[in-house]
């Protein structure tokens, strides 16, 4: 098995004389010392909490672990504080609405050069699942300028691969019919509309989808399980946010594992409570650094998202390090009645069943778990309450103590246009919002 193509491209790159984690360590190391200078010296934001910093000590991953995190936060109180470039080398400004209020709004800024690195990634990264042979659909924003979708339309055209920028799903049967009538092999989306569309046209992922690239959220195994359908489809995780430029990593052939786009970014695993960079093989929080950006580098920025290092070196040979596939949100945890849950959890268990197509969870009281089932609209609601329903609770059962109502949801065929990310809902008086 040849190593990632990630691997040749992050050599050319960063000019790595010899292909060692060693050398690429010292390039890293001497990136991140250029962009702090960079960044204290253009930022407002950066000028004040960089302040103080002894440069000439500065020169250790010990050393810059002592360096103060940067959040979402501090991106929604002072976006314009993080520029390092004059407004009109921006080309691109993406505004990132969390929860439908302004106060939550989240502006990134990138520069020209700034886009032309991402296409530069997707463009190695697609290469890690399809050829020349196969039509791509993305099923993600676009085609506005700089959007997901035309970053890689861009991208593939470089290898000279076709596609179709089709946009977030909202018609499955005009989806469907682009699929047929393109002949597309190979679908790029959000895990939940990908699934969606599998359980909704089945007979596209038998006739004609042999590859899938989830992005833009977690994924849950279940869902990998049954997307690649006995194995006829390989399932392809992609990591990456807006704040990362969207490109952080993507699996290889052996779909154990993100490598990452580690001439651009420096990734860390820390603990969430102390901040401490964790060792590998623990499980913490991802935080990555920006080494190449003009417009608006980040530093030590919390992603919010659980994940771990590998300590075994991935099968297709490569020198890079492997990150395991992110396990969701931190914050999408809930304690009740002295267990712990997350959305993790839950996803394993409802969405193992092909007539679950999503469902929304929320906790109102102490002793007990709501969750609003949506359903196959095919699907029938006696065999639902009499079987389903049943083994649902006999699998929840099996790991938490605690009740769980379960309702059947609507069973409206229609889709939620949406890139936000599901949670775990508490409305529990008190609970933190």
């Amino acid at each position: 098995m040849k190593p990632t193509p990630l691997e040749s491209w992050i050599i050319e790159r960063t000019r790595l004389e010899t292909p060692s984690q060693e050398a690429l360590k010292a390039y890293q190391l001497d990136r991140l010392k250029a962009t702090l200078q960079y960044a204290q010296s253009r930022s407002r934001f950066y000028h004040e909490r960089l302040k103080g910093i002894d440069w000439d000590t500065m020169d250790s991953f010990k050393a810059f672990e002592t360096v103060a995190f940067t959040t979402p936060e501090d991106i929604r109180h002072n976006a314009y504080d993080f520029l390092c470039v004059p407004t009109h080398e921006i080309e691109r400004i993406v505004t990132l609405n969390t929860s439908g209020t302004t106060g939550d709004e989240k502006r990134l800024f990138f520069t020209h050069e700034d886009l032309e690195t991402t296409i530069d990634f997707f463009h190695y990264g697609m290469r890690c699942l399809v050829d020349e042979n196969d039509k791509v659909m993305v099923l993600l924003p676009g085609p506005s300028f700089a959007s997901i979708g035309d970053l890689l339309k861009k991208a593939l055209q470089r290898s000279r691969i076709e596609c179709i920028v089709h946009g977030i799903l909202d018609d499955v049967e005009a989806a469907a019919a682009c699929i047929f009538q393109n002949g597309i092999t190979c679908i790029v989306g959000i895990p939940m509309q990908v699934a969606y569309l599998s359980r909704m046209k089945p007979e596209l992922f038998d006739t004609h989808i042999k590859k899938v690239l989830l992005s833009t959220d977690y994924v849950a195994d279940a869902l990998v399980k049954s997307l690649s359908r006995n194995g006829t489809c390989q399932v392809f995780n992609h990591y990456g946010m807006t704040e990362m430029g969207y490109g952080g990593g993507v699996e290889c052939d052996c779909l154990s594992g993100y490598h990452l786009r580690e001439n651009d970014l420096y990734f860390e695993i820390v603990d969430p409570i102390t901040g401490k960079v964790v060792e590998d093989g623990t499980y913490g929080e991802v935080v990555f650094t920006t080494l190449n950006r003009q417009a608006m580098p980040l530093i030590r920025y919390k992603t919010g998202d659980k994940a771990r290092f590998l300590e075994e070196p991935c099968a297709c040979g490569t020198f890079l390090r492997r990150m395991e596939k992110v396990r969701g949100r931190i914050e999408n945890t809930l304690s009740l009645e002295g267990q712990e849950i997350t959305l993790r959890d839950l996803d394993e268990i409802f969405l193992a069943y092909e007539s679950v197509i999503d469902y929304r969870v929320a906790c109102y009281d102490p002793k007990r778990l709501h969750v609003n089932l949506v359903l196959d609209k095919n699907s029938d609601t006696k065999a639902f309450q009499n079987t389903i329903e049943k083994h649902l609770r006999m699998r929840f059962q099996s790991k938490f103590d605690f009740e769980i109502e379960i309702e059947e949801d609507d069973r409206s065929s229609k889709i939620t246009r949406s890139m936000i990310k599901r949670k775990i809902h508490d409305c529990r008086q008190g609970a933190k919002r």
